[in-house]
């Protein structure tokens, strides 16, 4: 049997002179958590719209367990759109039993399932509330109610975070992370990178509708710039100033923070330090997924 997963393969998209989708390739394996990240515009509500069948691809293909992704693969999607996909004067709990009833489930268990996901939710108290009444926290968690009633084989989410306050962004951490456990892929997308970079596996950043970076965040972070802090009360602002290969990036109060180039020797910094002094810290520093995207934006506006 296939492996449980999702693959984008060469999924490419056009509007008019406007290239949304390059070539966009990726995979999320059975039981991964990947985040899919990138500027507004990037490609990646264009690419969960293709997956979905939303939208037609102009060339590529999008694979379930090794095989062309069909209407009936599709029907075992939960997928969360960014914008509100719910009915605003139609009732919580009457419209997550008729979404559930859509994806084939039967009237009872749909009862059942939404009274498990709303109390999970925290919004069984809401169920009998027209959607238009909720707060936008809670609106978002009916929202995500709906991708789960039908037990998904895979999840599709887009900006699941945006609009929660921060207990409910821990519910929403941890329903993805037990999904994930249960063996579901799960794709998102989101601009909150801490987040991400705590729960993903593997992320992939979009720029320009092209995949530029793929994989774990820790990956990620080792081939990325290598930054030395370094704390010397005793020294003048211009300690680190000719060092070879070392870029001076800021400086907060005591702490001198550099970025090192491949040429730079941590050896030397840490003699030239301890010339003007004590040196209460001295530790290296991977950049962090923000800096990793920021650097990627800032390529992206240079082209």
């Amino acid at each position: 049997m296939a492996e449980r997963r999702l693959e984008i393969d060469g999924v490419s998209k056009r509007y008019g002179d406007v290239v949304a989708l390059r070539e966009m390739t990726f995979a999320v394996g059975a039981g991964e958590l990947f985040g899919f990240v990138g500027s507004n515009g990037a490609g990646k509500t264009t690419t969960m719209r293709i997956a979905l069948g939303v939208l037609a691809a102009d060339a590529g293909v999008v694979r379930w367990a090794g095989e062309p992704i069909t209407l009936e693969t599709r029907r075992h999607i939960g997928y969360m759109p960014e914008e509100r996909g719910l009915y605003p004067k139609m009732k919580v709990g009457e419209q997550l039993v008729y979404l559930a009833r859509l994806h084939g489930l039967s009237t009872e268990r749909a009862r059942r399932s939404v009274e498990e996901w709303t109390e999970r939710l925290g919004v069984a108290g809401r169920r009998d509330d027209e959607v238009q009444k909720l707060s936008l926290g809670n609106q978002q968690r009916v929202q995500l109610a709906a991708a789960l009633v039908h037990d998904p084989t895979i999840l599709v989410l887009d900006e699941p975070f945006s609009g929660l306050d921060p207990v409910a962004v821990d519910v929403m951490s941890g329903v993805l992370q037990d999904k994930a456990a249960e063996g579901v892929p799960v794709v998102f997308s989101s601009h909150q990178l801490d987040l991400v970079e705590r729960l993903c596996h593997r992320v992939g950043i979009v720029r320009n509708g092209q995949m530029v970076a793929c994989d774990t965040v820790e990956s990620l972070r080792a081939g990325g710039t290598v930054h030395l802090v370094v704390d010397a009360p005793q020294a003048p602002k211009q300690w680190a100033d000719g060092l070879a290969g070392v870029t001076v990036k800021e400086h907060v109060g005591t702490q001198t923070v550099l970025e090192l180039g491949p040429a730079a020797d941590d050896q030397a910094v840490l003699r030239a330090a301890l010339a003007t002094g004590p040196v209460t810290e001295f530790s290296r520093r991977r950049q962090s997924l923000t800096e990793l995207f920021r650097n990627v934006v800032s390529e992206e506006v240079a082209a």
